[in-house]
């Protein structure tokens, strides 16, 4: 008999659901929300409202594309978090109704172990995978850590943020420069046809494998500012340059600690998760220094890299066959690390 996972995303404004069955992903449904465009940022509120809208008809699509019937889920793994504690509210408790429902278990997931663990998902039996250990570069909107992962249960934060991290940088200095929420998408645009050598901006020093974001944002808005006062056009004429700097000097700050991290660990594999594994140079720039390192890199489809229910439902999947069930009784948390 097949283990069939059900999985349930919800951590904040992205509701999807997903099924997996022995591994391999069978479907993966994503329901975005627009409304929160217009504030320049995720309204907690209103995102939850959203998923209560939205969950069910996306588990419904998750099961009629996979094939699948409620009665053949073995169990239903859902993020417990972190997240927005509204939205986690919401995938937890239709989780914990529909395994009541089923009489089958549920299984809760870290959000971050999802994003670590979607180099997992297979959607053919050919598909490879990372081997153990090997060092994850987390990089979203929230987090930025260096992650050592010696297993699926087994993993370490060898370093993080200390203030922003990376998706928050683009986004803060897109919502400066004029452009629309989500801002990292439209940088990773316009840095395509600017120079990153044009603008020089603050990097942090900082020991061990931390990283620091809020020193360049600062940076980057002292150039805005100095150069305003003479040239109000400054931002249109120089929109795409300055993407281009912002974006090099991101990636050199992310690079600098994982190149340290890889030296100290010898690890021969590195992959990277998170929103910002999307970016355009950020791909590029892992494929290029694991390359000249001699070592092997997993960067994941652009669809695994955005909250999804793939990486819980394979998440999930791991528990489930180590029996590695949750309690009714567990309530969803906002904060944690890995």
């Amino acid at each position: 008999m097949k283990t069939i996972i059900l999985g349930i995303e919800s951590s904040c404004d992205d509701t999807s659901a997903a099924v997996i069955a022995d591994g391999l992903l069978l479907s993966n449904v994503i329901a975005s929300q627009d409304v929160h465009a217009e504030y320049g940022g995720v309204v907690p509120e209103l995102a939850s409202r959203a998923h209560q809208q939205n969950i069910l008809p996306v588990v419904d699509t998750a099961l009629r594309r996979a094939g699948v019937s409620r009665s053949d889920l073995s169990a239903i793994a859902f993020t417990r978090g972190p997240g927005l504690l509204g939205s986690l509210l919401v995938g937890t408790s239709f989780a914990k109704g529909m395994s009541l429902g089923l009489r089958v278990p549920i299984v809760d997931v870290n959000h971050l172990h999802g994003h670590v663990l979607s180099h997992f998902i297979r959607r053919e039996e050919t598909d490879t995978v990372p081997e153990y250990p090997f060092i994850c570069l987390l990089i979203s909107g929230g987090n930025s850590q260096i992650i050592l992962v010696r297993a699926y249960n087994d993993m370490e934060i060898l370093g993080q943020t200390i203030d922003d991290a990376a998706g928050e940088a683009f986004d803060k200095c897109a919502k400066v420069m004029g452009l629309p929420y989500p801002g990292g998408p439209h940088i990773d645009r316009l840095a395509a046809e600017g120079n990153p050598e044009a603008f020089k901006f603050a990097k942090p020093h900082i020991p061990g494998f931390d990283y620091s974001f809020s020193g360049l944002k600062t940076s980057f808005l002292y150039t805005l500012r100095d150069h305003l006062k003479t040239d109000p056009d400054f931002i249109e004429r120089n929109k795409a340059d300055l993407a281009a700097s912002l974006q090099k000097t991101i990636i050199d700050i992310l690079l600098d600690k994982l190149a340290k991290a890889v030296r100290e660990t010898g690890v021969k594999t590195v992959a990277i998760g998170g929103g910002v594994s999307a970016n355009s140079g950020v791909r590029a720039a892992i494929e290029e220094f694991c390359r000249r390192r001699g070592l092997t890199a997993f960067i994941p489809p652009r669809l695994f890299t955005t909250d999804n229910a793939a990486m819980v439902a394979i998440a999930g999947y791991y528990k489930y066959l180590d029996r590695d069930f949750c309690p009714y009784d567990l309530a969803p948390y906002a904060r944690v690390n890995v």
